[in-house]
This record gives structure tokens, C-alpha cells and sequence, in this order.
């Protein structure tokens, strides 16, 4: 064992710049793995915890006032009941700021479905203008406790008597009214009820869904929400960055494990007479395989403690999500077994992947074999005795021959350096599909900036007067939304009804062709996946008792209800109802106009007649995205550097024992400096070509996959602009490059005796 340590510690001194490395490549990549866990625990347990403490209900089913939901209760499958409530769909505003809300008439706090309390109290029949908020609903009207809220175009007003958390799915501006509950006196024009069952058994959701309905009738459901929705709702973008994290973090682990094995081989091959020397002295093969074993896992277990301590102690004062995603995790059951489980299995991995290279020491010979009886660049090639036959630079012709010589390494060498390489492209591709989503929204679903919603006081024509009037609105494109049932009547989708056939809205189309005629239409993904459709397709649905069939004639890329949309001209609605008219405005606007400005503008000018909100985009909540690719662009951008060491490492020992011969035929150390440094360019090189070949390919799928599993679609995946992706192809040369031009020069101007005994 003293042995074996004293080995150990002379070659860590020799080498401790790629010990280091290999140890924070290592913690980088359990610091990753560590982050995408917490990630994961943060977009699912908090929804998890609210549904379970409140008792909250499997499916919400809203219905007209005059609707009997007292049968529901005697559903097979149902455990409990909670309403039916009265509700009434208001308007209100606090600090300048309107949001169309659901009043939720309940007399006491429900036994199902019962409100958290966060701040404030419940309500009181001794003050019968209070209310309690839904907690999204609260913060997007920074309303708190005590506030009073303002019904426009009434003398009514509301006092915030509490917030709440629901684990029903949350207010969204301008397509799903907030969640206020109330006394059934504040309810006092009702327009329908909801009622909430809790089911024995959660999977049935469906087709208890189908059971109510039937009870109920078609015509008399408005719309249904299910605990899978919610859920879905809930996890939104938080769960794409725990995913997005965990890729990389798999994908960086495996590059790690890849350049410790190459270290690993690299370093034995240059030290079989060391190893010769150590078995000559007694050393058993199980011994030597031991000794570069126990040396590398050392490192990775040192860096994967310290990454693991760091996350511990550090993890939830990272500014944003990501920080907070870690303070929830922290104090989840499973977090524990997490912390411990990752650096343990990222070690193991690292361990396995060592165990090869370090098996292949124990077989070497403990008689030492000279280095110069089998030399590994072989003869030059006919196309490298031409380029030095038309007077090419000869450093250039023997650089290139060293690194591209006719041996199974170099294909391994050049794939193990494209890994890490690959993945930052997949990383480039991803901010560059975010930057799109920014830089671009008419290309990805978004071509409107804001959302008008009139109130029934204005006229069509009055509020396109107002449109008119403001030079910076390019196009007001007409429309309505409302709640449809799909087939089998299991779940509600949106149908809208935007622009005319004059004036089409310019959808954007990652499939088929935009809809021209009549009952033509265009969905999104998943609107497809749910009702197993393609283009080309007939669709029925049901709004209210009429029904609706379309033709699908396109796939449009729709970020808006997890891409489960089905829209049509405003023109193809009207055939069906003549007297519809529209209920919302979708406007784009001029180039350089701010949003906020017009919807300002258009909120005083309308004197308080419009609802004014701006188009949501999905990428708003990836802000810390950018954040993480830098990390995992700066984490795998240290693992190609242990593997260019490495393979710089093993080129300067290789040539070793030719620079007698290089020296024989006249070239300066200088020259053969640049024989090494060309190599490494030239396998760099390669390996850019390489891993750009195939990430590019491999992000755009990764993305358009994401995009499809929610429900925006495929079509969304952008990559990295060719000047970037040749900045960047240049840096990584020019790099390697410089990487080894020290070590390079140092082994050119040894000393000959230095050299006689490098290769003996």
C-alpha cells in the first residue's frame, strides 16, 4: 500500500493541472444532474402538495344555471362532491390593472376542493363584500389584503379579505378568468355553476368525464377541467428546464467518463516502461490495475463531494428559479436520497468507464519493450510524399500525416473531443430557438403583440375606429374563442374564430396549407394528439348543443393551451351563428412599437371600455434557460479541454521518438514545434467538422421532440447562424492550438541526451 500511494502521489505532481480538471469537470457534471433533479421535484410537488392538502377535485365541470349536478354524486367511481357553486363571470381591477375573473359563490370553506390560505383570512358573513383571491390571480392584479377591487361599469366593489392557493388550473391573462371565491350573496348574477368530483379512482378521469356529460347532456356542459390538466399547467416551462438540464447533465456525464478513459489510456501508453518498472519490482497486475483505478476515481469522487456540499450549502441563494427550484427541493422527503444517490452514481459511471483502460495496465509486459521498434506513424502516405514534392511547408505535410495516420486511435481520439463539441452545438441551437421565439414571434405562432377585448358598451365599429386612429397598429384581426367538447365529450379544447377570408390571420404553418375555403381549418399539435387526427382530417366537436365539424388542411405552431386549438376564419363560425360578432381583437403591430405603449394608449383612449393585454409568450418563463447553457456550455467546453490535454499529452510523448530523426533531416525546433501544433489543429479540426455534422441534425430533433411532446409542435427548432457556428469552429482550432504550443516547444528544445533516453 505504501507503494501504491508513493506512485500515486509522484504522478498527481507530475500531472496536477489534468487532475484538476478531471475534477471539475466531474463536479460540473454532478452540479448539473444535482439541478435538473431539484428542477424536476420543483415543477411537480409544489401542484402535488397543494392537490393532496387541499382534497382538491379530479375534474371541475362548469354548466348552465339551470342544470341538475346533483346526480353526479351518485356516479359510479365518484368518492365525493363538492358544489355545485354558483358563479358569475365578472370583470375586476385593482391598481389600474382589469382581469376577467370567475366569482365562486360557497357559503363555508369546502371539505373538496378547499382553498390554502397564504395570507389573510377566510370569509365572513359579518363582511359580505369579501373575497379571497386565487394566488396567481392576486399577484397578477398586486392585490393583497385589504385592497378594494373595482367592478368596471358598476357601482360594486370588493374587499380582498384573503389569498389562497387552488390546485385548479391558474389565471391566465386573457385566456382563463382567475378564481375568486365568495359569499353566494356577492354572487348575484349568476350565469352558471360548477361542481367538483373526486374520484375513487384517479386513472377513470376520463370516463367519469363521459358519464357526467351523458348525465348532464351535452348542451348543458360549458367546459371541463381535469386534475391531468392542471397538473400539465403547472409544471409548464419549469419542467422543460429540468429536462433540458438533465440531457446535458446525462450527456456530459457520459463526455467526462469518455476523456478520464482516454486520459487513462493516453497516460498508460505513455508510461509502459514505468509500468514494466513497477511489475518488474513486484507489482501483481491486479495491483497496477488497482493503482489506476483507485487514482482516478479519487478525482471524481473529490469532485463529485465537493459539487454535492456546494449544492447543499449554495444551492438555493442562486438568484431566480433555479434558486428557489433548490430551496423546494431541499425540503421534499426524497431530497436526501437524491444528493447522496447522484454524485454516487456519476462516480460509478466514471468508475466503469476507467475500468477498461486500467485493465489493459495490467497487462503489459513487465520486460521493457523498446519504443522505437514499432513506430506509430508508419511510412508517409502517397498524398503526403506529393504535398512535400510540390515544396509544401514540411511542418504543415508531417502534422497532418501525425494526426491523421492509418491507426484505430485517431478515430477514437476524434470522436471523444467531438462529443463535448456536439453538445455545445445542441446548446448553441438552444439559445438560438429562444432568441427565435424573441426575435421572431410571427414565425412561431405569435405574429399578434396584443389582445383587445371590448366590453358589450363599445360598438364593432367604434373600437376599429380606435384601431385606426393609432398609426402603430399594422392589422386588427378580428375573432372569438370559446370552449368546445371533442369527441366522446372527455375533454374541452379551444376553437377560435380569428380574421376573414379577406383579411386572414397569418398563422404560422409547420404542415399543410393555411385555411382558404369554407369549414376549412388549422390545429395544433396537440389538439392532433388528442383526437389522433392528421391533416386531412374531418373533426367534430360540440359549442354549447351545436355542433362544428371542420377540415383540417394545416398544422399550425400554437403555444397557447398546450397546442390544444382548433382555429377557423371568423367567416366559417358566422355560417353556423350569423349573429356572432367579435369578442376579441388580435393586433400587430408596426416594427419598434412597444407593446406596453399602444396597450396604454389604447386602455385611456377607450376610457376603460377595452381589456388590453399582451400576447404571452412561452419563452417569457426560460429566462434562467440562458443562464444554464452558458454553465453547460462552459462544463463541457472544460471536459474538450481535459481531452485535448490529454491528446496533446500523448502526441508530444509520440514524438518524442521521432524528433531525432526531425532533427536528422534538418528542421528547426521551431519546425518541430509546428509538426505538433498542426497535428492538434488538424484533429481539432476534425473533430469541429464532426460534431457540428451531427449536432445540428440531433438539436433540431431534440427540439421539434419537445415541441411535440407539448403540444406546440414541431417546427420551432432553430439553429446557430453559420457566421457563429464558423466563430466558433475557429475558436476551438485556435485553441487547441494554443493549448499546445508550450508543450510542444518544451519537448522541441530537449536536450539530445533527453531525448536518447525517451526513446531507448
Amino acid at each position: 500500500m505504501r507503494a501504491t500511494l508513493r506512485w500515486v502521489h509522484s504522478d498527481l505532481r507530475t500531472h496536477r493541472g489534468e487532475a484538476l480538471f478531471i475534477m471539475l469537470a466531474t463536479a460540473g457534471v454532478v452540479v448539473s444532474l444535482l439541478l435538473a433533479t431539484a428542477l424536476f421535484g420543483y415543477a411537480t410537488n409544489p401542484w402535488q402538495r397543494v392537490f393532496t392538502q387541499s382534497r382538491d377535485a379530479h375534474v371541475w365541470i362548469h354548466t348552465g344555471p339551470s342544470a341538475d349536478a346533483r346526480e353526479l354524486a351518485a356516479l359510479d367511481g365518484v368518492e365525493s362532491v363538492a358544489g355545485p357553486y354558483p358563479t358569475e363571470s365578472a370583470t375586476i381591477a385593482s391598481r389600474g390593472v382589469r382581469a376577467s375573473v370567475e366569482l365562486r359563490g360557497t357559503a363555508a370553506r369546502p371539505a373538496v376542493g378547499r382553498p390554502l390560505l397564504t395570507s389573510g383570512r377566510w370569509l365572513d358573513d359579518a363582511r359580505p363584500d369579501g373575497v379571497v383571491l386565487e394566488s396567481h390571480l392576486a399577484a397578477a392584479l398586486l392585490a393583497e389584503p385589504g385592497d378594494v377591487l373595482a367592478l368596471p361599469g358598476t357601482a360594486r366593489t370588493l374587499t380582498v379579505a384573503g389569498v389562497a392557493d387552488s390546485a385548479e388550473p391558474y389565471y391566465r391573462p386573457g385566456e382563463r378568468p382567475g378564481l375568486v371565491w365568495a359569499l353566494p350573496s356577492a354572487v348575484r348574477a349568476p350565469d352558471g355553476e360548477v361542481t367538483g368530483l373526486r374520484l375513487t379512482d384517479p386513472e377513470e378521469t376520463d370516463y367519469a368525464v363521459q358519464r357526467a356529460v351523458t348525465v348532464l347532456g351535452a348542451g348543458a356542459v360549458s367546459e371541463v377541467s381535469t386534475w391531468q390538466q392542471a397538473r400539465s399547467e403547472a409544471q409548464g416551462d419549469t419542467r422543460l428546464l429540468g429536462q433540458v438540464l438533465g440531457l446535458f447533465g446525462l450527456g456530459a456525464l457520459l463526455a467526462a467518463g469518455l476523456a478520464v478513459h482516454g486520459a487513462i489510456g493516453t497516460r498508460i501508453r505513455g508510461h509502459l516502461r514505468d509500468i514494466s518498472v513497477l511489475k518488474a519490482i513486484g507489482f501483481t497486475p491486479g495491483q497496477v490495475v488497482r493503482v489506476f483505478l483507485f487514482q482516478h476515481v479519487a478525482y471524481a469522487l473529490l469532485g463529485a463531494v465537493a459539487a454535492a456540499a456546494l449544492t447543499r450549502a449554495l444551492g438555493s441563494r442562486i438568484p431566480g428559479r433555479l434558486g428557489d427550484a433548490v430551496g423546494v427541493w431541499q425540503g421534499l422527503p426524497g431530497h436526501t436520497a437524491a444528493l447522496l444517490a447522484i454524485p454516487v452514481g456519476a462516480v460509478l459511471f466514471i468508475a466503469a468507464t476507467t475500468g477498461l483502460a486500467a485493465w489493459r495496465a495490467g497487462r503489459v509486459s513487465p520486460v521493457p519493450v523498446s519504443r522505437t521498434a514499432a513506430p506509430t506513424g508508419g511510412g508517409l502516405s502517397g498524398p503526403a510524399r506529393g504535398a512535400l514534392g510540390l515544396r509544401l511547408p514540411p511542418a504543415l505535410v508531417l502534422g497532418w500525416h501525425k494526426a491523421f495516420p492509418r491507426r484505430p486511435r485517431t478515430p477514437a481520439t476524434v470522436a471523444r473531443l467531438a462529443l463535448p463539441l456536439l453538445l455545445i452545438v445542441v446548446a448553441m441551437s438552444a439559445w438560438a430557438t429562444i432568441d427565435r421565439f424573441h426575435s421572431r414571434p410571427d414565425q412561431v405562432g405569435l405574429a399578434a403583440a396584443l389582445t383587445v377585448r371590448p366590453d358589450g358598451e363599445v360598438s364593432d365599429r367604434d373600437v376599429r375606429a380606435l384601431f385606426d386612429r393609432d398609426p402603430r397598429i399594422a392589422a386588427a384581426h378580428p375573432g372569438v374563442e370559446v370552449a368546445a367538447l371533442v369527441p366522446g365529450q372527455t375533454a374541452t379544447i379551444a376553437l377560435r374564430g380569428l380574421g376573414t377570408r379577406q383579411d386572414p390571420y397569418p398563422y404560422a404553418l409547420a404542415e399543410g396549407r393555411p385555411a382558404r375555403g369554407r369549414d376549412e381549418a388549422v390545429a395544433g399539435q396537440g389538439l392532433l394528439d388528442l383526437l389522433d387526427v392528421r391533416v386531412g382530417d374531418w373533426v367534430r366537436m360540440t359549442v354549447g348543443d351545436q355542433p362544428q365539424i371542420l377540415h383540417i388542411v394545416g398544422r399550425s405552431i400554437e403555444p397557447e393551451n398546450a397546442g390544444r386549438v382548433i382555429s377557423t376564419s371568423l367567416d366559417t363560425l358566422r355560417e353556423n351563428d350569423p349573429r356572432l360578432r367579435p369578442t376579441l381583437y388580435q393586433l400587430r403591430l408596426q416594427p419598434g412599437a412597444a407593446p406596453r405603449e399602444v396597450a396604454g394608449d389604447l386602455a385611456t383612449a377607450a376610457r376603460g371600455h377595452v381589456d388590453v393585454h399582451a400576447v404571452p409568450n412561452p419563452v417569457d418563463g426560460l429566462s434562467p434557460l440562458r443562464g444554464v447553457v452558458l454553465g453547460l456550455i462552459a462544463i463541457l467546453a472544460l471536459i474538450g479541454i481535459v481531452e485535448l490535454l490529454t491528446m496533446i499529452g500523448g502526441t508530444v510523448r509520440e514524438g518524442e521518438r521521432d524528433l531525432l530523426a526531425l532533427k536528422a533531416v534538418g528542421l528547426t525546433p521551431r519546425q518541430i514545434t509546428a509538426v505538433t501544433v498542426t497535428a492538434t489543429a488538424c484533429t481539432t479540426l476534425a473533430a469541429v467538422v464532426l460534431g457540428t455534422a451531427l449536432g445540428l441534425p440531433l438539436a433540431h430533433w431534440l427540439i421539434d421532440a419537445q415541441g411535440r411532446s407539448s403540444g406546440i409542435g414541431a417546427g420551432i427548432a432553430q439553429g446557430p447562424s453559420p457566421v457563429l457556428l464558423v466563430l466558433f469552429g475557429a475558436a476551438a482550432v485556435v485553441g487547441a492550438a494554443a493549448l499546445a504550443a508550450l508543450p510542444a516547444a518544451r519537448a522541441a528544445g530537449g536536450r539530445l541526451a533527453d531525448t536518447l533516453s525517451a526513446a531507448a
